[in-house]
């Protein structure tokens, strides 16, 4: 296993096109696409096109739901695909940690090299940052911000195969490992869905390993809809990637080792809670997304969990964040 001491930057390699098709082309009704020419953020569903503006003031992070145990959430974590660092800090993200107050912040797909790092992201106030970033800039790339030194960092997933290209950071604390990840897209056409089930096969290793010391927290862009609520079209995207046979069984197969889609556990019906849009055609304010992102907890671990929130109202990203509300 690949430890590392904490604060230390890992620097990653490319070794593949920017994930930029993440579906078929557009002939399929509002698809997924990374290849957006006109980026369209929107406040809510009624709000202005093009915007990329949070109301901070006016969204409610506080959670007041109690564990199974009766108990009250004591730490969070917060997840959020930022689709590039540099622009995401343009447009005021970072206020998250001022209103929403996460104890740890995972961030995907940075898309910014180590020695690009703003200057606003090496020293935050109250925070420590660990980074995972590809050689290559534009590419991949996870970020962690944390209240409290961990005791120990992993970058990777110790695979030869994957460990180049910025996709993975751990932090372990006393009673649990947080785990920050970006999954490889299957590609356009799913020309890279073998690359994507080799990470499924490593990645579960890995997680196992980790799992039998102690119980696990996984965040992050997982890169599919697990179920057909899990996206707004299901059957035009039945071949594209997110939403291939391959890749919901290998998430089924995935949870089948012991491990809980916390949101789908505390809301199995409910319907339209997507984490994703694509940038063109109204799909967010038309609320035409995809739930990619997700927490996923060790089974023995769930009756810590008192809400998994998904903030649809904050803009800034094609994916919007989500928080993890536990007790410890």
């Amino acid at each position: 296993m690949l430890k590392f001491s904490v604060g230390k930057t890992a620097k990653k390699a490319d070794s593949g096109n920017k994930e930029e098709t993440q579906v078929e082309e557009a002939k399929k009704p509002q698809t997924r696409t990374g290849l957006a020419t006109k980026r369209e953020f929107v406040q809510s569903t009624k709000g202005p096109k093009n915007s990329t503006v949070t109301n901070w003031e006016n969204i409610n992070f506080k959670c007041t739901t109690k564990s199974p145990k009766g108990k009250a959430p004591n730490f969070h974590i917060t997840t959020w695909n930022v689709d590039g660092l540099r622009s995401w800090l343009k447009k005021g993200c970072l206020d998250i940690l001022k209103y929403d107050k996460p104890d740890i912040l995972c961030i995907q797909e940075t898309k910014c090299a180590v020695y690009k790092l703003p200057e606003e992201v090496k020293t935050i106030e109250g925070y420590e940052t660990l980074w995972c970033c590809s050689d290559k800039d534009g590419y991949a790339g996870v970020g962690i911000m944390v209240k409290d030194k961990p005791l120990n960092v992993i970058y990777g997933i110790d695979s030869k195969e994957h460990d180049t290209e910025g996709r993975c950071i751990t932090v372990e604390y006393e009673t649990f490992f947080v785990v920050n990840v970006y999954v490889p897209h299957a590609g356009r056409n799913l020309v890279t869905l073998p690359k994507r089930l080799d990470w499924n096969e490593q990645f579960e290793k890995f997680i196992k390993n980790l799992d039998s010391q102690k119980p696990v927290i996984i965040c992050g862009d997982m890169n599919v809809a697990h179920k057909e609520i899990d996206l707004a079209n299901p059957k035009t995207n039945t071949n594209s990637a997110g939403f291939s046979v391959e890749e919901r069984d290998g998430m089924t197969a995935f949870l089948g080792n012991g491990y809980v889609d916390i949101y789908r556990h505390l809301y199995p019906e409910k319907e339209k809670a997507y984490t994703f849009w694509i940038y063109m055609r109204n799909a967010r304010p038309n609320n035409v997304g995809w739930r990619l992102d997700y927490f996923l907890v060790s089974q023995r671990f769930v009756d810590n969990v008192c809400d998994n929130i998904i903030h649809s109202d904050v803009m800034g990203s094609d994916h919007c964040p989500l928080s993890l509300h536990i007790q410890i």
